[in-house]
């Protein structure tokens, strides 16, 4: 029988072959040689364990001298991120503090007076939109009354124009239109510069006569160009349509603007409006505009200053030659909103070019032969009922001698309440609904009506500038369509026509 090694060893030694023989020193040995492999047994398990335990050991201090290091770089990182938030601020900390329950507090203190400064960020913002809100109902307010004495001015004018004048009474009576639609546009431009500079600004689709447009803005300026011993040409190119689709208010703003400028810096010289066909396709045009002058010209560094708002290009132009400094302005902006900008070539003493190229629909409208010699439609509407609501005095005379010149039948109301009451006990072809009214504002009154009534075309009469808010505003109370005031007359016969026929 095999026995432990060592065992083996210490039998072969002490015991002889007769001992070895008896049974109960075989027992014995026996169990003396499982006591060996045992502890044999036990030591491998032991020496098994230590090793183990140093190999996790060696484990679990990596893992430790790791998160340490990845805390240290953390709390680092976080000191770097608070000095970032404000550099100049004082900080509570310093490199070597590594406390991170310290550091945490401080970040939780600036937050707090991060908070209390969004706070005060929000509270100042709602009192600039408060502020912004006064300013458009002042605006809107300044509109109102500022156009209501205009519109008499323009009013009469239109009027006048119904009578029979010699002809240098009419060129007169020409001029004095074109300047006090010019004084119009300048109205506009002072109290609705926000809305332009929001972009809120619709743009109209009018038929126009680009070569009797350049020759009434050259009338307009005449005068003054003769003062200053100017002269005012018209260089058109002849391969240009007879009539054009676009807004001739924002066109007559832009070129009068600029020739008004062309004006007032030349002394003695020539101005020149040159436009030419850029190009041409199926539905629609491109023009190309250039005001031209040999005035005083603009210095490189200063061209693009002039087109700031309130700025000219030297500090003397506005004591010499007056202005706001909002025309360039706002010609850019309005060039801008129409998907254009505008351009300039200038040099000290020898003069400036101003230049922009503007898309145009091309018109389907055939004019009467009739009309191209008189230069004036005659409007019927003959068998017409119209409803005008308005409590400016002025203004109801202006537009009742307008209409029955026109043969329509025109009854009035001088607020909302009194509109409803009529409008259900009459039959009326179209209603002209002034929107500021004591009583009963248009808005209102046309919500009142269409509670009984859908079908009446009712077009709002506003004194402000039609921007996408007031035609929203007006569209959802039920009304058919938008009118400015001081109305042109081709404007609102061509509305009344259009929307009395859709109900006809």
């Amino acid at each position: 029988m095999a026995h432990h090694p060592i065992l083996e060893k210490h039998i072969q030694k002490y015991l002889s072959a007769d001992l070895l023989a008896v049974d109960a020193i075989q027992q014995l040995l026996e169990a003396i040689g499982k006591s060996f492999i045992s502890f044999d047994r036990d030591k491998k398990i032991t020496e098994h364990a230590f090793e183990v335990s140093e190999t996790e050991y060696q484990k679990a201090t990596k893992d430790l001298q790791a998160q340490s290091e990845i805390r240290n770089e953390s709390i680092k990182k976080l000191k770097q991120a608070i000095r970032s938030l404000d550099p100049s601020a004082p900080q509570q900390f310093s490199d070597d503090d590594n406390d991170l329950i310290h550091i945490i507090s401080f970040l939780e203190d600036q937050i707090r007076k991060t908070k209390a400064l969004e706070q005060e960020l929000i509270n100042a913002k709602n009192a600039a939109e408060k502020a912004a809100m006064a300013k458009s109902e002042f605006l809107s307010v300044m509109s109102h009354e500022i156009r209501t004495p205009l519109n008499a001015i323009i009013g009469t004018i239109m009027l006048l124009q119904y009578q029979d004048l010699q002809p240098d009474q009419k060129e007169l009576l020409n001029v004095m239109e074109i300047s006090a639609e010019n004084l119009l546009s300048l109205i506009n431009d002072v109290l609705d510069y926000s809305k332009l500079e929001e972009g809120k600004i619709i743009f109209a689709d009018r038929n126009i006569n680009i070569l009797h447009f350049l020759k009434n803005i050259k009338m307009a300026n005449r005068v003054k160009a003769e003062e200053r011993g100017n002269l005012i040409k018209v260089i058109y190119d002849d391969d240009i349509p007879e009539f054009v689709v676009g807004d001739d208010v924002r066109l007559g703003q832009i070129l009068n603007n600029l020739v008004s400028n062309a004006v007032k810096f030349t002394k003695d010289g020539t101005i020149t409006i040159r436009v030419e066909l850029k190009e041409m396709y199926k539905t629609d045009l491109a023009l190309g505009f250039s005001i031209e002058d040999t005035g005083i010209g603009i210095p490189k560094e200063k061209q693009e200053l002039i087109f700031e708002r309130f700025t000219q290009a030297n500090n003397n132009i506005t004591r010499e030659f007056g202005g706001s400094g909002l025309g360039l302005t706002i010609i850019r902006r309005l060039l801008q909103l129409q998907g254009t900008d505008i351009f300039i070539e200038s040099e000290p003493g020898v003069g400036s070019r101003f230049f922009f190229t503007l898309a145009f629909k091309k018109s389907s409208t055939e004019i009467r032969e009739e009309a191209k010699h008189s230069g004036d439609l005659k409007f019927d509407l003959s068998g017409t009922r119209i409803l005008l609501v308005e409590d400016v005095e002025f203004n109801v005379m202006v537009a009742q001698r307008m209409l029955r010149n026109w043969h329509a039948t025109v009854d009035h109301a001088e607020n909302g309440a009194l509109a409803v009451e009529k409008v259900s006990a009459n039959d009326y072809d179209l209603v002209l609904m002034d929107i500021q009214m004591p009583v009963m504002d248009g808005y209102t009154a046309t919500h009142e009506i269409r509670k009984f009534n859908n079908e009446l075309p009712i077009i709002a009469l506003t004194a402000s500038i039609i921007t996408p808010d007031i035609q929203g505003k007006a569209f959802e109370a039920g009304m058919n369509g938008c009118i400015t005031k001081p109305f042109n007359p081709n404007d609102l016969y061509s509305i009344i026509v259009e929307k009395s026929l859709k109900r006809n």
